[in-house]
């Protein structure tokens, strides 16, 4: 008689575990929380390559505050056969 009664909780226990959505939003949450952290590493390196190029245009402006002449294009060592 306890083994049955035993057994119809664990039944029970089980059906009512299984009905539940619990382990499925976890697994969905934690799907997307991957995308979104591998979409972020790739727009943080895109923001350090745009902060380089911030770093070596400021201090093109320094160097204009002080009056030194713009820099521009470095002229090409090669020049090219004309056609």
């Amino acid at each position: 008689m306890l083994q049955k009664i035993k057994n119809y909780f664990k039944k029970l226990w089980n059906a009512l575990w299984n009905s539940t959505t619990i382990d499925e939003k976890a697994e969905a949450a934690l799907k997307e929380t991957k995308s979104r952290l591998k979409t972020m590493k790739k727009e943080l390196v895109d923001v350090k390559n745009a902060f380089k190029n911030v770093a070596s245009q400021s201090k093109d402006v320094f160097d204009a505050a002080k009056g030194n002449k713009r820099r521009g294009r470095k002229p090409s060592s090669k020049k090219r056969p004309k056609k």
